[in-house]
């Protein structure tokens, strides 16, 4: 099974916009991340709903930031893509009634929300402008 690289990829692309500064195209972007423009514009309407991104449209148009990235963190924006659990694992559903398959369950869901709860609370430690210093400092 391949990871889910979304989270990877959008964080790929808001430091690269904050480090360009001004607007970048869709297809600049697809260009990073190699794959299609359309690819690109679909995913960055879900960073313009959760308002930080805007597309400005015309000549010289493209993507914006619409905040800082030091108002980011990797949790707002896993929140903004987020569409399932960040696990391939999970519970079983092949027969609810075995009382196997419900305490193999039960255990599993708790295993899992704490490996979730975990998670979150890590990603809303680091702010995107942490990632961009990251980028920026010379290396020794």
């Amino acid at each position: 099974m391949q990871p889910d690289t979304r989270l990877a990829r959008i964080l790929h692309i808001l430091v690269h916009m904050h480090l360009r500064g001004g607007t970048t195209t869709s297809e600049t972007i697809a260009k990073m991340l190699h794959t299609q423009p359309s690819l690109v514009r679909r995913t960055m309407a879900s960073l313009r709903e959760a308002g930080y991104v805007e597309s400005i449209t015309g000549p010289g148009g493209g993507w914006v930031l619409s905040c800082k990235l030091s108002d980011l963190t990797v949790r707002d924006i896993y929140a903004a893509i987020a569409r399932k659990s960040p696990f391939a694992i999970g519970p079983a559903d092949d027969n609810p009634a075995c009382p196997v398959e419900r305490a193999i369950n039960g255990f599993l869901d708790d295993a899992l929300g704490s490996a979730e709860e975990a998670l979150l609370r890590r990603l809303a430690k680091t702010r995107l402008s942490d990632i961009a210093r990251a980028v920026q400092a010379p290396k020794a």
